[in-house]
């Protein structure tokens, strides 16, 4: 019973101690002179010693969360002694001078890199991959062997395709004997007609053997023709175990980028071998916003710059614009052709492309940094540097360019806040650190010594 009484007595002490740090108009309000008197009463009566410890910790819970809104609600209360002398408080600022000069608006967009042409070389037949010529990063020419697949089952197809051409082109041959034999035959027999020596069922056979021999003869000859366009299928199919690049555009710089498998695969038709790159120009694929969409045109040049290549630029046109603008994101597909003599550029790379799209000049300017918002109006704090005072004025803002803004209206002159101007409000007091702070009122001068 004595410790818990003890303990209350610590605690009213501790709340006359609190009181002495609060503001005159707080410590001085009824509400809380109340709740120290109950308290005061409250521990120095009897019913301290039946009062139960974890009720006196509620009941010093609720006393100091009165005790803080109230102090807040004095600090917040414009027309209170508090918060007239915290705003009259000079708040340390920082300014620059309103300038004029040329201003640039210049779009910053992002994007990738992606090679001028890509194309897969893949086998056109079924085989197993017998040697991979190329690897990652080999310089390619058009019509380079780059793979070779096994060809022993097609170099055979071949060979056999020549021996039945060889069959057929006997079997031709014999015809055109047998044709000329007919003929003659026939001859004969007409002139034996004509003579009454032979009968004329004779000469019609002779007639009908010699049209017998010419079917023949075109039946081998179209045989012929058809054994010699099954040895070129065989050449050809034989050709596909040859794997070559066989794009032949020029002017290009033609790498491998990608291997997909290795000697000894079996391989089907169209299986992805390797991949080939054009990187002699790359294209940078950006989206635009549709503020920005038409600001662009074809031809428009654009500078290019990667954070892997440090300050490096790289200058380029667009070349395409797509004409439709996505529903979803409400951004166009804008491609910008970059030459890529020096093979600096990757496909891949993350980029930015900056686009020049106009250009102010003898424009007002401030620092972006001296834009501030109060309520919901953009503007900035003009700074009275004799009278130390700071105030807000509304603007209109024109081209962004890095840390520079331009003010399209009103006229502004002097300086403006461009640090500490989110403590300040319309006529806050300042203070510029390096200057002597100006004191209100004449200074009492001092009498002179009899």
């Amino acid at each position: 019973m004595f410790r818990f009484e003890t303990r209350c007595s610590r605690g009213l002490v501790l709340f006359q101690c609190i009181s002495l740090w609060m503001p005159d108009q707080v410590r001085h309000d009824k509400v809380v002179k109340c709740i120290s008197h109950s308290l005061l009463c409250l521990f120095s009566g009897k019913l301290v010693y039946t009062i139960m410890k974890k009720f006196f910790v509620f009941l010093l819970f609720i006393l100091l969360l009165g005790i803080g809104w109230k102090v807040s609600e004095k600090i917040q209360d414009p027309t209170s002694a508090y918060s007239r002398k915290r705003g009259n408080r000079q708040v340390p600022v920082e300014v620059t001078k309103v300038s004029r000069g040329t201003i640039r608006e210049i779009g910053v967009f992002t994007g990738s890199l992606k090679p001028k042409s890509r194309f897969i070389v893949a086998p056109k037949i079924t085989g197993r991959l017998k040697k991979l010529l190329v690897n990652i990063g080999d310089r390619v020419e058009p019509g380079q062997l780059i793979a070779l697949l096994d060809d022993e089952e097609f170099d055979l197809q071949l060979q056999q395709a020549l021996a039945h051409m060889e069959v057929a082109s006997a079997n031709l041959e014999s015809s055109v004997n047998g044709l000329k034999i007919a003929k003659r035959e026939l001859q004969r027999m007409k002139r034996l007609h004509a003579s009454k020596m032979v009968s004329a069922s004779e000469s019609d056979m002779a007639e009908a053997k010699y049209s017998d021999q010419q079917a023949k003869h075109r039946t081998a000859k179209a045989q012929l023709l058809e054994k010699k366009a099954a040895v070129e299928v065989s050449r050809i199919r034989l050709s596909y175990t040859q794997i070559k690049i066989l794009w032949n555009a020029s002017g290009t710089d033609m790498v491998v980028g990608q291997r997909f498998v290795d000697e000894g695969a079996l391989l089907s038709p169209n299986a992805q071998i390797v991949s080939v790159l054009d990187i002699s120009s790359l294209i940078a694929v950006i989206n635009v916003t549709e503020r920005d969409y038409f600001k662009l045109k074809i031809g428009q040049t654009a500078v290019i710059t990667a954070d892997a290549l440090g300050n490096k630029r790289f200058k380029g046109k667009i070349t395409r614009i797509a004409p439709l603008i996505k529903e979803t994101s409400r951004e166009a597909k804008v491609e910008i052709e970059i030459p890529n003599l020096k093979r600096f550029l990757r496909p891949g790379l993350f980029i930015r492309a900056l686009i020049h799209f106009d250009t102010h000049g003898d424009s007002q300017i401030v620092p972006v940094t001296a834009l501030v918002k109060r309520n919901n109006t953009v503007g900035v704090f003009l700074a009275d540097l004799e009278n130390q005072k700071a105030t807000f004025v509304p603007v209109e803002v024109g081209i962004t360019e890095n840390s520079q803004a331009e003010i399209i209206k009103p006229i502004l002159q002097g300086h403006v806040v461009t640090l500490g101007q989110h403590l300040l409000e319309n006529g806050s007091s300042i203070m510029i650190p390096g200057t002597k702070k100006k004191q209100a009122g004449n200074k009492k001068q001092r009498k002179p010594r009899s």
